[in-house]
């Protein structure tokens, strides 16, 4: 669960700019709603929601892919969206990325195997 300051803004840079799914979005209670985003063909689903108390952001999530490199390539074209400047790497870990959202959540975009 990541907490945002907009539900709306953050669907917006969660499917517009990076690409993920909308996959639920339900009024609950007063004035509140439940949003769900999650990467193509996840079963896994981050939840963006207002903070309770505190403010939005502090979270930190990875998500896999098969191409660590065409990810970072894409999303270092598309401007506007905070990625690191290279993709990292350490022996026995597998590449990896971070990207941070307008709160100053983390999504860590980490290659699905390490390198032998």
């Amino acid at each position: 669960m990541f907490t945002v300051a907009d539900q709306d803004a953050a669907i917006a840079f969660y499917t517009e700019r990076l690409g993920f799914e909308l996959r639920g979005d339900q009024a609950y209670g007063e004035g509140r709603r439940w949003v769900e985003v999650a990467p193509p063909g996840s079963a896994a689903r981050l939840a963006l929601n207002p903070p309770m108390g505190d403010e939005p952001g502090g979270g930190s999530i990875g998500v896999e892919t098969a191409d660590v490199a065409g990810e970072h390539a894409r999303l270092r074209a598309l401007g506007g969206v905070d990625v690191s400047p290279e993709i990292m790497t350490a022996p026995g870990a597998p590449p990896m990325f971070s990207v941070r959202d307008p709160d100053g959540n983390w999504i860590w975009v980490v290659g699905r195997d390490a390198p032998a």
